[in-house]
């Protein structure tokens, strides 16, 4: 069987499930280390600190739902970062917050990112009517321009989220430099906060493998059909 088919049903699926499970671990165990301000808070004297006077803070419904909306210029905090004055929703708060940061000042691979989501819907939308078509085609043998399609919608996604990971990463280090250079977290609070981001860090690694992984298998079939 293919190793690349084993990896996408097998491998990847068990990596994912484990890298979330220890999320929610690190989550649940930062949400008892106390802190004296709340995720709200965080962001505000964040923002506030690197002169962002533009970005409003918002409460939003859900769990892990916390994100930066270049469109509308608003952090939103989950409940349980919004209001709690703990580790994990500070260093939650101060990650989004970094975002922020990075729409202030032109970071550049933020900027990319924003523009490639109407290629993503788009891609989303046409997907399934290529692939019916792709289907059909290859009973007949005639499939290589719409397997070329295919194969450059889906590389859509794996592109989007090697993006996505330095502007995550990015985003972290500037909330944990901000949270150390400021004070607002000791020591042991900082390494908390490191430790719960690096695991949230770890999701989109697993998210841009797995892409790169499914557009690998089928550029293999694209290759092996042209021999």
């Amino acid at each position: 069987m293919n190793p690349l088919f084993l990896i996408l049903v097998i491998g990847f699926p068990l990596i994912s499930q484990f890298v979330a499970g220890n999320l929610r671990k690190r989550f649940v165990r930062y949400s008892a280390d106390p802190m004296p301000m709340t995720g709200a808070e965080v962001a505000h004297k964040m923002l506030a600190d690197n002169n962002i006077t533009d970005v409003e803070v918002i409460p939003t419904q859900g769990e892990l739902t916390d994100h930066y909306d270049p469109r509308t210029r608003t952090v939103a905090l989950s409940e349980v970062v919004y209001s709690r004055a703990n580790v994990a929703a500070c260093a939650v708060a101060a990650h989004e917050c970094g975002h922020a940061v990075q729409h202030a000042t032109r970071y550049p691979l933020l900027g990319m990112r924003s523009r490639m989501v109407p290629l993503l819907k788009l891609s989303n939308a046409v997907l399934p009517f290529i692939s019916i078509g792709g289907a059909s085609l290859f009973a007949y043998g005639n499939s290589n321009f719409i397997a070329f399609c295919l194969l450059g919608l889906l590389a859509l996604p794996a592109l989007f989220s090697l993006i996505t990971l330095p502007v995550e990463f990015n985003a972290s280090s500037r909330a944990l430099t901000w949270m150390e250079v400021t004070g607002v977290a000791n020591d042991s609070n900082h390494s908390g906060a490191k430790n719960a981001l690096w695991w949230a860090a770890m999701t989109y690694v697993i998210a841009a493998l797995g892409s790169i992984a499914q557009v690998a298998y089928f550029a293999q079939h694209i290759l092996g059909r042209r021999r």
